[in-house]
């Protein structure tokens, strides 16, 4: 029974990132395929196919995105963007949504502010992967260190939250690694999901002093 009940967990941790994803897909393919039903069949009638939804959704975001991507198009997306801007509790939002999918935009893959580092404080024997949020801290108001100094996101597990530091540039250093990357593995709390190489020995586990445990 008990190694029934590890197969089972097995299978289940195999099929549970499989399932979500095709459960999520299909709600996507299910609320694109109505949108466009409500919209094509008045028009065209029975011109609509099954399929039709996805190859607009794509369509539709791809000319979005060439649209963008033209100076004199962009300011007709500025012009869009203005109730969210001036509206006072949507501009907070949007704001910071907007921010947020700039950060991980592919037109800024090379700038300062798009980089996965690890932070190492003198006298620590401890090292922190973080994003650089903000190459410069000129702008923020007075009171706050801003001389040779950048931002630093460090996600929570999960994404349930995070902290941003302000610490020296000495202290970062920057490693070879994207910022997809870093924020899947900070979302499985950095397990490992691959045996290491051969000739790396994997970490040394804590001596059991027969020290009872804190309850």
């Amino acid at each position: 029974m008990k190694r029934l009940s590890q197969y089972f967990l097995r299978g289940l941790v195999a099929l549970l990132p499989i399932g979500l994803t095709v459960y999520l897909l299909y709600l996507f393919l299910a609320w694109s395929e109505n949108l466009a039903r409500q919209i094509i069949q008045p028009i065209f009638g029975s011109l609509y196919v099954p399929g039709m939804g996805l190859i607009l959704g794509v369509a539709a975001v791809c000319v979005v995105g060439y649209a963008v991507s033209k100076d004199y198009l962009a300011k007709v997306m500025e012009f869009i963007e203005l109730p969210f801007n001036n509206l006072p509790v949507v501009k907070s939002i949007y704001s910071s949504l907007k921010s947020f999918a700039d950060y991980f935009s592919p037109h800024g893959k090379n700038t300062p502010q798009q980089q996965v580092v690890v932070v190492r404080v003198p006298g620590q024997p401890l090292e922190i992967i973080g994003l650089v949020t903000r190459d410069s801290l000129w702008a923020l108001p007075e009171g706050v260190t801003r001389e040779d100094r950048v931002a630093i996101y460090l996600p929570m597990s999960y994404m349930i939250g995070g902290y941003t530091f302000f610490v020296p540039r000495a202290w970062v250093h920057q490693i070879d690694m994207s910022v997809e990357e870093a924020m899947r593995s900070s979302l499985i709390a950095w397990m490992a999901g691959k045996q290491p190489p051969p000739g790396i020995a994997p970490a040394p586990q804590p001596p059991d002093n027969g020290d009872t445990p804190v309850r």
